[in-house]
């Protein structure tokens, strides 16, 4: 008899297709602000073949499926509800945006060994996003008070990237832990580290002075590399939401997630119901298995 076979599963450490990715964002103006200065983007950096010109005929050709060669993922919050707060966050993920995608040829190379290349790359795009700024701030009184948060998350399986400059956050939820990855760039962080401050005192005032933003008048980005895995969540979010949920429960809200769609609007119901004294924006994502 011939030997039965049965397709084996794939195995786990094979980076995730398109419609294995579970992402979400949302964005709310809050309960008290008047406008949103808020802003979040989601995409995936592709590589195809786009064929120009042939002698063979087309339907003999069937070029590959597009493969995905990076995620990224960004939340940018406008600094102190001035005239340049929407602005700054609005150009800041235009301009990253546009420079990554100039940058398209550190994916084709990509060693998932080598930190260097990407570091250095996301620190460029952040410090020349920070020039452009500056320099539209100058040119442009009215928007003298320009200035923004950057979070951004690349992702290159098996890593991802995180770049951060100010306050808004990164979180990494594995193994049932929630882990803040990112460090809040804001005096009171700065005081905590000096020991001044206590880490969990309620929020003082000095949790609103960032040390360091875009535009700002002093920027230091700071870029991590961490190990993803399936199983692993990924949350951004600026500060609307962390000034009225805990981690604590934002841990149990991610463990007990459905879907990523389903957790945004959970926790951003939470920060809504607490108040919502500020804008508030929220990114999750994750690898989970689909069958073949």
């Amino acid at each position: 008899m011939p030997e039965s076979r049965t397709a084996s599963p794939r195995a786990m450490n094979t980076k995730p297709r398109d419609d294995e990715l579970d992402v979400f964002g949302i964005t709310h103006r809050g309960r008290v602000r008047e406008e949103n200065q808020d802003h979040y983007l989601i995409c995936s950096l592709q590589k195809r073949m786009q064929i120009h010109s042939t002698s063979i005929p087309e339907s003999e050709l069937t070029p590959p499926e597009t493969q995905r060669l990076a995620f990224l993922a960004m939340v940018a919050d406008g600094v102190g509800g001035g005239v340049g707060g929407e602005e700054a966050s609005r150009r800041t993920l235009r301009v990253v945006t546009e420079y990554v995608m100039h940058s398209m040829h550190c994916y084709y190379t990509a060693d998932s060994s080598n930190d260097e290349s990407f570091s250095q790359s996301l620190e460029e795009a952040a410090r020349d996003c920070h020039t452009h700024l500056c320099e539209q701030a100058e040119a442009d009184p009215s928007l003298r008070t320009m200035a923004t948060t950057l979070t951004l998350l690349l992702g290159v399986w098996p890593r991802v990237y995180l770049l951060q400059v100010g306050d808004s956050r990164y979180y990494l939820y594995r193994d049932g832990e929630l882990v803040q990855v990112s460090r809040d760039q804001t005096l009171a962080q700065e005081m905590i580290d000096m020991g001044v401050l206590k880490r969990h005192e309620p929020r003082s005032r000095w949790s609103n002075i960032l040390s360091s933003a875009i535009g700002g008048p002093h920027s230091q980005p700071v870029v991590t590399a961490v190990e993803n895995d399936w199983g692993r969540v990924h949350l951004l979010c600026s500060d609307g939401l962390t000034k009225h949920v805990s981690d604590e429960r934002i841990g149990e809200r991610l463990r007990t997630m459905q879907s990523a769609k389903q957790v945004c609007h959970d926790l951003l119901n939470d920060a809504l119901e607490d108040g919502g004294t500020d804008n508030i924006t929220i990114f999750v994502g994750r690898a989970i298995k689909r069958s073949e």
